[in-house]
């Protein structure tokens, strides 16, 4: 892989983590349980999304 290329898997990552945390936070913050359940969700997903993307490395 180049350097580049590196960088840009880094860059991916490190954005999938971000968001992953990001929508963590909210549901802690949010009281209404269909919105909270549906920031978890999406949670989930970009958790799942990184690990995928990790394995693949």
């Amino acid at each position: 892989m180049t350097n580049k290329e590196l960088l840009y898997v880094e860059d991916a990552l490190g954005h999938e983590q971000y968001f992953q945390t990001q929508f963590s936070e909210s549901a802690e913050k949010i009281c209404d349980r269909e919105l909270k359940e549906f920031t978890r969700q999406l949670s989930r997903q970009h958790k799942a999304i990184f690990k995928n993307f990790y394995d693949l490395l």
